[in-house]
C-alpha cells in the first residue's frame, strides 16, 4: 500500500486511463472539479513495483468536528477477483482515514450486482453492503445504460445496431433541419438556459453555471458541450466526456419547445460518432430506473436511451467500511433529515 505523493500522480494517471474497470469520476481532472474536498491517490503495486490497483479517494470534513468523510467514487480501480488488492487498497483507506480523522470509507466500484464472488472480496474484508438499493438512495445511480464493445466499428455499422424507430427519428431532426454543433464554453449560457428548463419538467436541482463552467475547464479536450439548433435557436444541448476509452453523456437538456424535431436523438448520434472516432469502447448513458421501474420519474429517460438498442449494466452500489463508528451514527442522523428535506422539496416544487 502506498499514498501516493503528487510529483508521482502521473502512475496514477498512466493506471487510470488503461484500465477497463475505471471511470471519468476516478480522474484528477473530477478531482479538480469538486471545490471543498480534498483528495489522496491510494496505489497498490506488484513485487516489481508496478501498480496493480489504486483509486482516487475524496475527503470532505464535517463542519465544527473535521472529521473526514472518504470516498472513492466509481473506485478502486482494480481486478475485482483480486481480494489481496483490494485489502492492500483498504489499507489504504484506513491510513488516508488517520490523516483526516476519518468516520466513513464509502466506494462504488464498477462492479455488476451479479457478481457474487467479487462482492464476497470485499465483504469479507469488512465493508458493509445492502443489495438492492433503489433510485436516489445511493450518490451515483446504480443502474446504467450503455453500448458496450463498439471499439472498432464504423458509424454506418453502428446506427444499423439502433431500433428502426431511433433511426427515423434521427432522419426526422436531419429533415427538419436541425443542427447539431461543437460548441464552446461561450456557448454554455444557452444551454444553461434549456438545461433550467428540463430541471422544473423533470424535478431536480441544478448547480450553478459556474460548476459547469469549470466542469469543462478541468476536462479541456476530454469534454464537449453539443448544442442542437433550430431555426438558429438551442433546444437541446449536453455535455459529454471522453475519458480512458470510454465516452459518457453527462447532462442533457431540451426545451418544451420543438420536440417534435427529435433534436436529443440527432445529438446521441453525433456523441456516439464521437465515442467511435475516438476509439472508444463503450458509450455510456449513464442513469436509468432502478429494473426499469415503470413507476419511476427516469421512466421516460430509460425508454428514450433504450431506442439505441443498448446494455443495461446493474451496478453493485455502495460498500461502507466504517473508520469511527460513533461520528458515523452522528453523520447517518444528519444524512437522514437532509434526505427528509429534499424530498419535501421535490414534492413542493412537483406541485408547482
Amino acid at each position: 500500500m502506498e499514498i501516493l505523493a503528487k510529483e508521482n500522480y502521473s502512475e496514477f494517471v498512466s493506471f487510470a486511463e488503461n484500465h477497463k474497470n475505471t471511470s471519468f469520476t476516478q480522474s484528477l481532472e473530477w478531482a479538480n472539479l469538486k471545490s471543498g474536498w480534498e483528495r489522496e491517490i491510494v496505489v497498490s503495486r506488484d513485487k516489481d513495483g508496478i501498480i496493480k490497483g489504486a483509486m482516487l479517494i475524496l475527503i470532505e470534513r464535517l463542519p465544527v468536528l473535521k472529521n473526514g468523510f472518504l470516498y472513492a467514487p466509481h473506485g478502486p480501480i482494480c481486478d475485482f477477483d483480486d481480494k489481496e488488492t483490494i485489502a492492500d487498497l483498504l489499507e489504504g483507506a484506513k491510513a488516508v482515514g488517520k490523516k483526516y480523522k476519518g468516520f466513513l470509507f464509502k466506494c462504488d466500484p464498477t462492479l455488476l450486482e451479479t457478481a457474487e464472488e467479487e462482492i464476497k472480496n470485499f465483504t469479507d474484508l469488512g465493508f458493509k453492503y445492502e443489495p438492492g438499493r433503489k433510485d436516489f438512495e445511493t450518490i451515483q445511480v446504480r443502474f446504467n445504460y450503455a453500448l458496450t464493445d463498439i471499439e472498432g466499428r464504423t458509424p454506418e455499422e453502428e446506427i444499423m445496431t439502433f431500433t428502426q424507430k431511433t433511426r427515423y427519428n434521427i432522419r426526422v431532426a436531419e429533415k427538419h433541419g436541425v443542427e447539431c454543433r461543437i460548441c464552446g464554453k461561450e456557448a454554455l449560457p444557452e444551454f444553461y438556459r434549456i438545461f433550467k428548463v428540463t430541471a422544473v419538467r423533470d424535478n431536480f436541482i441544478v448547480r450553478p453555471i459556474e460548476y459547469y463552467e469549470k466542469m469543462m475547464d478541468c476536462f479541456g479536450d476530454k469534454m464537449r458541450l453539443y448544442l442542437c439548433y433550430y431555426n438558429g435557436v438551442a433546444i437541446s444541448g449536453a455535455l459529454c466526456c471522453q475519458y480512458a476509452k470510454k465516452t459518457y453523456y453527462v447532462f442533457g437538456a431540451s426545451d418544451n419547445q420543438y420536440r417534435n424535431v427529435m433534436p436529443n436523438y440527432l445529438m446521441q448520434w453525433n456523441m456516439i460518432k464521437w465515442a467511435l472516432e475516438g476509439g472508444c469502447r463503450v458509450y455510456d448513458f449513464l442513469g436509468i430506473p432502478v429494473n426499469a421501474d415503470p413507476e419511476s420519474p427516469m421512466i421516460g429517460v430509460y425508454r428514450f436511451k433504450k431506442g439505441f438498442n443498448g446494455e443495461v449494466l446493474g451496478y453493485v452500489g455502495e460498500f461502507d467500511y466504517v473508520l469511527n463508528p460513533f461520528i458515523n451514527t452522528l453523520f447517518n442522523i444528519a444524512t437522514k433529515m437532509k434526505k427528509r428535506f429534499y424530498a419535501v422539496y421535490r414534492a413542493i416544487r412537483g406541485k408547482k
